[in-house]
């Protein structure tokens, strides 16, 4: 169990990462080209290798962290249109699948510690 939360919050917060590049990069940017929004997945590495390596202690503080991302996908979601709003909607699903790992990884890995 706490294996497969381990997967989920790591899978789940690379694949953010990754679409927070590719939607501000060049997907849907707010400005042709790029913006430099594509900065947002920046902050997202902190918490990468705490995660990968299994610290209970990074699980803990970045299922709060990972909330700010929840925001701004759920207000992008309802306020864009288009391929905009589809992956805001994705930043969504994304960063709850990991909030749900953390929250759960911190939780069941307090017990065996």
């Amino acid at each position: 169990m706490i294996a497969a939360l381990r997967l989920a919050a790591s899978i789940s917060l690379i694949a953010l990462i990754l679409l927070c590049l590719a939607w501000e990069g060049w997907l849907a940017p707010l400005r042709p080209g790029g913006s430099l929004l594509i900065l947002k997945a920046a902050p997202l590495l902190l918490p990468l290798f705490g995660i990968l390596r299994g610290k209970r202690y990074t699980y803990q503080w970045s299922s709060m962290f990972i909330l700010l991302w929840f925001t701004e996908g759920t207000v992008r979601a309802y306020a864009d249109s288009g391929l905009s709003a589809g992956l805001a909607g994705i930043e969504v699903l994304l960063t709850f699948v990991f909030f749900v790992s953390a929250i759960y990884y911190a939780r069941f890995s307090a017990k065996t510690a």
